[in-house]
This record gives structure tokens, sequence and C-alpha cells, in this order.
């Protein structure tokens, strides 16, 4: 036969005598033929003689296998709900009767000078954009624009005293998931599955599902691994027949001859691998080959949604034109927690999303239109089914919205005081803490930064913040850096 094709089921095994021959035969599916690239061009491919048990070629440890948190955990999993651009606390869930008082007038200077990305501070103060009432048993205030939420009120933990550092999206984005306003830290995600691993191997441990409209601010490193290995990145899934790109097998390759490829390239990589190089970004290569093999056989019945009663498509709001997309990703989220994954992320907004500079009325909603219901659905179902007790459910966007306008009906961002909520996972539901000042400018008790908010975070986990650390340019680096405080009054 001629080695100038791939040989196709049962034609004669093809042997490359060298790795050019190699990586121009290596047909294998979910991108095994750009992945080989990007290892030869980085001069990771390498002779080594194969080392086989059971089957399966043996190598470094997973990243991802199951590791014990520091003390016993009250959460096993998190899905992080992130409403990016900026949600408006004072027109959502933090009411402001001052706020209405001095509808139209300008801040009064008693409140002092603050950050913001515009000269706002001589336009007028602008009243909430809806009525808020007590919901619940707890009566805790939701706005009319969140009706749905407002009937899972008791099971939330609303923290309406929140800051952060930068009045721009990407450093506050990057801050709001990394804990750093600059680029290029490891992500909430990546810190929780390096600290506790995954339940399922043959799934990604930390999943992030963008907007399809358009990305959040800043982009992927708000969901990326930082200086840690690349296998704690976040994995993309999207919505369409094909949510995990490059994983389907193609036409004419079968599973002998995939795992047969898969085996070759990690055979060739881990000659390369010195003893105490586990955690390097080669070993991270060879655990995602592997992972994504794993993957061809156990992904598609996890996004596959066939099965889903009617009631429960309709709690998700899949049978609605406006919460069908929202909702779906909701659903897969508790399916994919539901398999073991660990942590995963959904983002609500395109690259504006929540971000009202103008029109805050028909922006938040329609944003609220799409998301209420789903959130809520996702709440509900994830109790039915037993799973709320053990899953941390967190609900915000990097910032808050300012109290005066911008223009005559929008208003600016707002990193000094905004509302974030959580739910599950040994949160105590039915309580506020926290508060913002008469207008909703800043924080002003019980207040809780952003490096609060992860150690809380980490704390439901099972892990303490200050132990979870990774050494990098010889320091031993935190999500929080050297500060962050546990909230204690949220635990249940």
């Amino acid at each position: 036969m001629s080695t100038d094709t791939c040989p196709g089921p049962g034609a004669p095994a093809f042997y490359p005598s060298s790795r050019r021959q190699f990586l121009r035969h290596a047909g294998g599916g979910f991108g095994m033929l750009a992945l080989a690239s990007l290892l030869d061009r980085d001069g990771l491919l390498a002779a080594a003689p194969p080392v086989v048990s059971g089957g399966a070629v043996s190598g470094p440890p997973s990243p991802f296998a199951p590791k014990a948190p520091h003390f016993p955990a009250t959460a096993k999993r998190v899905i992080f709900l992130f409403m990016s651009g900026g949600p408006s606390h004072v027109d959502l869930l933090d009411p402001k009767p001052e706020l209405i008082r001095l509808a139209g007038q300008p801040i009064p200077e008693s409140f002092g000078s603050f950050k913001t990305r515009r000269a706002v501070a001589k336009n007028k103060l602008l009243a909430p954009l809806r009525e808020f009432k007590p919901r619940g048993q707890s009566g805790i205030e939701v706005s009319d624009f969140l009706p749905h939420l407002a009937t899972c009120v008791d099971d939330l933990c609303v923290l309406r005293g929140c800051h952060a550092d930068s009045v721009t999206h990407p450093e506050s984005v990057y801050q709001m998931n990394t804990g750093s306003i600059l680029m290029g830290r490891p992500s909430l995600g990546s810190w929780a599955t390096y600290g506790l691993g995954s339940e399922n191997q043959n799934m990604p441990a930390f999943v992030v599902m963008p907007d399809p409209t358009g990305w959040v601010k800043g982009g992927a490193p708000a969901w990326g691994n930082g200086y840690m290995p690349a296998a704690y990145q976040g994995t993309i899934l999207r919505g369409g027949a094909s949510p995990i790109l490059n994983l389907n097998t193609p036409a004419g390759i079968s599973g002998d001859q995939q795992r047969s490829t898969v085996d070759l390239i990690n055979r060739l990589n881990r000659g390369n691998l010195a003893p105490g190089d586990e955690d390097s970004e080669l070993a991270a290569r060879i655990s995602a080959y592997e992972l994504a093999f794993r993957m061809q056989t156990h992904a598609p019945e996890v996004v596959d949604i066939s099965r889903e009663t009617d009631a429960t498509r309709k709690l998700y709001g899949l049978d609605r034109k406006v919460t069908e997309e929202f909702g779906l990703r909701c659903l897969l989220a508790r399916r994919m927690l539901e398999r073991g994954v660990r942590f995963v992320q959904i983002y609500c907004g395109d690259t504006n999303g929540w971000d009202g500079h103008s029109d805050m009325e028909g922006n938040h909603s329609k944003l609220c239109a799409q998301s209420d219901l789903p959130v809520a659905g996702l709440l509900k179902d994830l109790k039915s089914r037993g799973l709320l007790d053990s899953t941390l459910v967190i609900w915000g966007g990097e910032f808050g919205r300012m109290p005066m306008s911008e223009g005559s009906n929008g208003r600016d961002h707002n990193p000094h005081g905004f509302s974030m909520w959580l739910a599950g996972g040994g949160v105590k539901g039915g309580q506020v803490i926290g508060s913002t000042d008469p207008v909703g400018l800043r924080a002003e008790s019980e207040k809780a930064h952003v490096n609060d908010l992860h150690a809380t975070i980490l704390h439901l986990l099972g892990l303490d913040h200050t132990r979870l650390t990774y050494r990098h340019n010889g320091r031993n680096q935190r999500l929080t850096d050297v500060a962050g405080n546990v909230i204690r009054k949220v635990f249940a």
C-alpha cells in the first residue's frame, strides 16, 4: 500500500518511521493533528519506549484525581452564574428608599468622591426601575425584574456589601474570576480543580459555557489556568449539535486506530518527562490526549437531553424562545454536575451584556427575561434531586451600577458597592449580609471584598485559602494573594 494515505478500516497498519511521517499521517479526531503539530513545534515529540499495563499506556497521575480537602466540605461542586457586564444591584437586589426620595437631584457632596468610568458625579440620581417587595418567609426584598428568583429567596444568601478594585470591565472580570485585576492568574475554577480534582475522570473537571452571542470582556483569561499547568484551564462547552468542538471521530477512523494514535503520541512524549515533571505542560498535554479520547465515549451522553421530561424542560424554560438558550446551558450544567464535573461556569450576556450605559430599562428587561426563569428552575431542580445541599450556586457579575444616571436613562460602572448571592452547598439561605449606603454607591456595613468572597467559596469546598498554594516564581501563590477573610455568617 502507499504510505501517502491513511489506512482505513481493515487496511494494514501503518507504522511511521519518523516524527515528520507520523505528523503527516496522524488522523484521529478532536484536533489530534493540530495538537500533534503544536507538540512538534514546541520540540516536545521524542521517541521513547512504551510502558504498557493492561492495554493502557502508563504515565503521570491524572491532575484530576480526587484529592482530600483540608477539612470536611459542605459543597462538593460549584455552578457560577456570571452576569457579564455588571447587573444593577439598586434595580435588582438592593432596595433604596432614599434613592427614590432623592431621584432627580445631584448626589449629595456628603457621599464624597468616587471612581467612575466617566465624570457622572453631576448627573442626577436615578430611581430604581422596578418596585421591590418582601418575598418568601424570610421577607428579603427583591425587585419585580426577578419574579421567578423571588420564589427561591429563602434559599439565597444575598451579599449586599460587595466591593472590588477596578472600574473597567476586563480588570474587574479578571478580579472576580482570578482574584487579581491583572491578566495571567489561575481562575477560581482552576484553583478548585487543582485543590480537589474531579469525581469523573472521563469529563473535564472545569467546564465553561460562554454566551453564544459574545464572550465576556477580557475573554479566555477569565477561565484560564494562569501559571498552573494547562490541564487546569476551563474547557469550553458550546450549544448546538457539537457542544465540544473537534470531539467527533472523523469518518473512516476506527476506535482502535484512534486508541493507537493516542498511545503513540503519549509514548513519544513520556520520554521527555523527568522525575518531578508531573505538573509540567507536557504532562498536561499527555493527560489532555487521554481525557479527549475518553470524552468521545462519555461526553455525548452528558449533553444528550432527549430523555429529560417535559416538566424538566418547562422548568428551565426550554419551551419558550426567550429562555430556551440560557435554560439549556443551565440544564447541561446540572447534568454535568450529576456526572462528577467539579466546577461549571455559565456566562449570561454578550460582550456588553448587563452593561446598561443607556436604556437600563430595555437592557435589564431583556437579560432578566432570558435568565430569571432558568436560574430559578436550576435551583428548584437541584433541590428536588437532593443536589442543592452539596452544590454551591453563585450569582453575580464583575461589579454593579451607579445610583445616578448616565445620560438620561443609563447607569455607569460601580465597583464600590454591589450585590451577589450564594445558595446551597452549606450556605444559610433566607438572609442578607452587608449593605451599601443609602443610595447604593458604596459598601457600608459587613463589607465583602472579592478576596473575602473567594476565601468563603473555597472554605465551603473544604479548602483553607491560606493553605491552598501553588509554587510560582519562588513564591507560594494564592487565589486570595495576601488578603481575604472568610465570611462566617454565610454558613448554615
